[in-house]
């Protein structure tokens, strides 16, 4: 018996088997966001097969590797509150370089002329958008663990001093999302790969405009994502005066206001997606705001009493015969202090030997983080200045002050010195040194161990004439043991400002220099 079918149940088959029309949006029956996760592993993985991406991205560690491993003997001092900043400049190649690379990745599709095939696609326009921005996540990642490995290094030292800032951490990492975002919101603006050159070249000049054309530019410099302000000494934590929570805040929020424009362009109007992005904007505005004020009256004020009236914010402790003041985070280094002061005192004669120094600590009188100023000398009796770095030459430069001190009385005094005292001062401070004539170049402004130079002290150093250097070589020549005798045995001549360089060398064993008639002049 057969069975009969009418015309409307075969229809009604066709139809159920039917594929949608295309111009029927395609809904997905998955779940879009892991959809959107794999496209995103898939993207970053794709930003490795770029040059820029895979040169820079080794260079970035190699170069933070070499900075960290064959660094100096002054890298044995880090002060935390400075290595914080000195990660950011790392990332900035690298960032840049996903700038581009990500950029000529969302436009493979326009370059490939394939636009028309994703309206076949189940994903949605604005998600694939988000899936770019996504890829860039794992570099911000890995910026972020080379940025904590490159700070924890230094915090592990036993000489580090100070404290670092998690949102000056944070800088490297954000400048890294947040470039690449960039890229991403420039490919959907503007579809050509030409603007990202463009961009960049234009942000640069831009900054060189806007340094040269302004004489207060806080609030615009602190609009880039990195803000290194380097130049002046170390300075305490709590003197530093920058908005940098103010600033993370802002690179944040500008990240996300960055993703949320490139998603509604490419067509994402959900209600989420909106409210997201006006987030992002409050977020930016609130940062940029409160990054843009300058430097307070009260930080003013306490960086005029670091470096005036440094007792009001020191604390002081006594070591062996002198006592030692510091700033609260360099009370640590009192001990390497006093190992100096004891190992010039050993070489001195007369009550000098057995002086009781007051060592202090001095920043110099700034207005700003870029301004390079010197610290003054001071008049008080036995009073020694220390800066605030540590490690390289600066245990020289502080040797040279203590033994400044220790043959004219006080740091002032060796401003203008022009006798033969400089000779005894030089002995005194590298006499114990292992090569003395290599510590006498360190300690110079030119490196130089023969003619005239200036001699570095943590004040305005100390000047040496071409026959001063000369006897100072000619006593590193000799056995230790027969200089320290006479030193000592001649100390109060060989420190009066009325011997001539010509007695000295005689009173000290060694050939006197030709006569100039004037043992100050440059010979």
């Amino acid at each position: 018996m057969s069975t009969s079918t009418t015309p409307s149940a075969l229809r009604d088959a066709d139809t159920e088997g039917a594929a949608p029309a295309m111009d029927e949006p395609v809904r997905p029956d998955g779940r879009p966001a892991a959809a959107v996760l794999a496209l995103a592993r898939f993207e970053a993985r794709e930003l490795l097969h770029h040059i820029p991406v895979f040169v820079f991205l080794p260079l970035y560690f190699g170069f933070t590797g070499w900075q960290l491993f064959a660094g100096d003997a002054a890298g044995d001092y880090p002060i935390l509150q400075d290595v914080d900043r000195g990660t950011q400049s790392g990332p900035l190649f690298l960032a840049i370089a996903l700038l581009a690379c990500v950029n000529r990745t969302v436009l493979r599709s326009r370059r490939n002329g394939t636009d028309g095939h994703f309206d076949v696609l189940v994903m949605e326009p604005w998600r694939r958008t988000l899936a770019h921005a996504l890829s860039v996540v794992p570099y911000a990642v890995v910026t972020a663990l080379v940025v904590a490995f490159e700070f924890s290094w230094a915090a592990l030292k036993p000489g580090a001093v100070g404290h670092g800032s998690v949102a000056e951490l944070a800088v490297g990492p954000l400048m890294v999302l947040l470039t690449g975002i960039l890229g991403v919101l420039l490919a959907r603006l503007i579809p050509y790969s030409l603007a990202v050159p463009l961009l960049v070249v234009g942000a640069f000049f831009f900054a060189v405009l806007v340094a040269a054309g302004t004489n207060d530019g806080h609030w615009q410099k602190w609009l880039w994502p990195t803000v290194s302000e380097t130049g002046a000494p170390p300075l305490p934590s709590d003197l530093l005066g920058r908005p940098a929570a103010w600033h993370a805040l802002y690179l944040v929020g500008l990240a996300g206001l960055l993703l949320g424009a490139a998603v509604l362009l490419s067509g994402g109007r959900a209600r989420r997606v909106k409210a997201l992005t006006a987030l992002a904007l409050a977020v930016t505005v609130a940062g940029a705001a409160g990054q843009s004020p300058g430097d307070s009256a009260a930080l003013a004020k306490a960086r005029t009493t670091a470096s005036r009236t440094p007792e009001k914010v020191q604390s002081c402790a006594p070591l062996g015969r002198s006592t030692y003041c510091a700033f609260p985070e360099w009370s640590g280094q009192r001990a390497d202090w006093a190992e100096v002061v004891e190992r010039v005192q050993s070489l001195a004669g007369g009550a000098a030997g057995g002086e009781r120094l007051t060592v202090r600590q001095r920043v110099a009188d700034i207005s700003d983080l870029t301004s390079d100023a010197a610290i003054d000398p001071v008049r008080t009796p036995r009073q020694v200045t220390v800066g605030t770095e540590w490690g390289g030459n600066q245990r020289l430069k502080f040797a040279v002050a203590v033994a400044s001190v220790l043959v004219a009385g006080n740091e002032n005094a060796t401003v203008e010195m022009c006798d033969a005292r400089v000779v005894t001062i030089m002995w005194l401070a590298l006499g114990t040194e292992s090569d003395p004539v290599y510590a006498l170049g360190d300690v110079r402004l030119d490196d130089s161990v023969e003619g005239s130079a200036l001699a570095l002290t943590p004040t305005d150093g100390l000047s040496m004439t071409r026959g001063q250097t000369t006897v100072v070589r000619e006593l590193f020549e000799r056995p230790r043991y027969g200089v320290t005798a006479r030193v000592k045995t001649h100390w109060t001549e060989l420190t009066s400002s009325k011997t001539s360089l010509t007695r000295a060398a005689e009173l000290l064993g060694v050939a006197a220099p030709k006569a100039t008639g004037d043992e100050c002049a440059d010979e």
